[in-house]
């Protein structure tokens, strides 16, 4: 008879019930992914949303990076049934099926723990002022706090670790982090482990097929936004890396579609835009009463610094006897009423098909883009309050660089393995779009604002969407 004490389920609505290995009949120093999953480290994105300030603008999204962390972790396993075959054959010395598929599941569940509030903000405006992303921190968090308990388990759902084998946590850190020019590394990772990064790090990997998926249904756009089914059927390793068969090209096209329209649909949409400019004017004035320094030297403060507890400081700086924390916290109030300072103006599009013409671009900086369109203005004009937002979306990643060599097609017609942007239907793709935005506290000089964007452009390259 099953043993059911074994495993415990959660159910999802994206993918229905996810297994995890639960405290029955452990062994002695032996730990179950519940562990994992219950401790204070994983519990704590229960309370940092996954959309990081778009749940202010979309009601329904208020899921949190907990629950994504656990549909990546499902993916995980599902994109080890579909590829361990493939990964043996093409990279002798792979190990068990059962260390493969707990190593992906685990780097899949703390993908994002090194997060802090409001997500990839919190990286560009706090942490990298220390030199710090979420993926160092998540790093050191996998090593140094969780080592013990990964190193413990033994075995999945589906498969279980060889006797001899134990899970490395420096091979998880590996996993989550992005490549990085490796001039001068100590050692190179083994080759199987290499391919494994691309199901992180490429064109499609279990955590943006997730939140594609999850922020797709929660936020109401779509809700059988991508055919995982056939992506990963149509998916192996060849000796190259992780490749796609030309009969799932129209399903990853789709997906990198459904992408690009969420991030202009609800990731860049107008109104959230200028909650994250906002926040940012707010986290510049007060960065320092935020969180005491450098995140990697105060771990235990950490673990407890999210939103809800940001959120619920904020709201009691207006009591404060510093008068400088008061008025921040009169700024912070207006904030969580939603009462937003900056307003969009108008809005351009711009689609680069080639990397050069977006570099050279005025519009490659928020800054320059600021000064050109203030200098374009009326002389009594020129110092009028206002924002350029630059929002950057690849849609089509490069191939050079260090994250070159992610994933390669398979064309059954020449039995080979290509580029993947040999396929016309995925070169059709542009590389990267931006949305051009001006913001202002009022719309008194719009028509100026607008002009001197326009003039900027050039004619054939805007499209007007201000009433979008």
């Amino acid at each position: 008879m099953k043993n059911f004490n074994r495993d415990s389920l959660s159910h999802d609505p994206l993918h229905g019930y996810i297994p995890f290995t639960s405290r029955g009949e452990l062994a002695a120093g032996e730990s179950a992914e519940r562990d994992i999953i219950d401790h204070p480290w994983v519990q704590r994105l229960r309370q940092i949303h996954q959309l990081q300030t778009a749940w202010y603008v979309y009601p329904t999204a208020e899921h949190t990076r907990f629950q994504h962390v656990l549909g990546v972790m499902h993916l995980a396993s599902r994109a080890v049934a579909a590829l361990y075959d493939s990964l043996c054959e093409t990279c002798p010395g792979t190990p068990s099926r059962g260390y493969v598929e707990s190593l992906m599941r685990m780097a899949g569940l703390l993908h994002d723990v090194g997060h802090g509030p409001f997500g990839h903000f919190f990286d560009e405006h706090y942490l990298s002022a220390y030199g710090l992303t979420h993926e160092i921190l998540g790093s050191t968090i996998i090593c140094q706090e969780l080592g013990d308990l990964l190193r413990g388990l033994r075995r999945n759902p589906n498969s279980q670790l060889d006797p001899s084998e134990t899970l490395d946590p420096a091979q998880i850190a590996f996993l989550i982090t992005r490549p990085v020019e490796r001039a001068g590394a100590p050692s190179e990772p083994p080759r199987w482990l290499v391919f494994l990064r691309s199901l992180f790090s490429g064109i499609y990997t279990v955590d943006n097929l997730d939140f594609v998926l999850r922020d797709a249904y929660m936020s109401g756009y779509n809700t059988r936004a991508v055919d995982v089914e056939r992506l990963l059927r149509y998916s192996f390793f060849s000796h190259s890396g992780l490749t796609i068969h030309a009969r799932g090209i129209s399903a990853l096209v789709s997906f990198i579609s459904v992408r690009a329209e969420l991030f202009r649909s609800v990731y860049f949409h107008r109104t959230v835009r200028a909650i994250d400019l906002t926040l940012k004017d707010l986290f510049t004035a007060g960065k320092q009463y935020l969180f005491p320094g450098n995140p990697l030297e105060n771990l235990r403060e950490y673990q407890h610094f999210t939103e809800w507890s940001l959120l619920v400081d904020v709201a009691r700086w207006g009591d404060s006897d510093d008068p400088v924390k008061r008025s921040l916290g009169i700024r912070w109030q207006e904030f969580l009423g939603r009462q937003i300072r900056w307003k969009m103006i108008c809005q351009r599009n711009l689609v680069f098909g080639g990397e050069m013409a977006e570099n050279s671009s005025i519009f490659s900086r928020a800054a320059l883009a600021e000064q050109a369109i203030r200098e374009a203005l009326p002389p009594p004009l020129r110092d009028v309050p206002l924002r350029v937002d630059l929002a950057r979306h690849v849609h089509r990643p490069d191939t050079r660089g260090p994250a070159a060599g992610q994933n390669y097609l398979y064309d059954p017609g020449r039995d080979q393995i290509r580029p993947l942007t040999d396929d016309q239907l995925f070169r059709q793709l542009p590389i990267s779009h931006r949305i051009c935005r001006i913001y202002a506290e009022d719309a008194a000089a719009a028509a100026e604002l607008t002009a001197a964007l326009d003039r900027l452009i050039g004619p054939g390259g805007s499209d007007d969407l201000t009433n979008m």
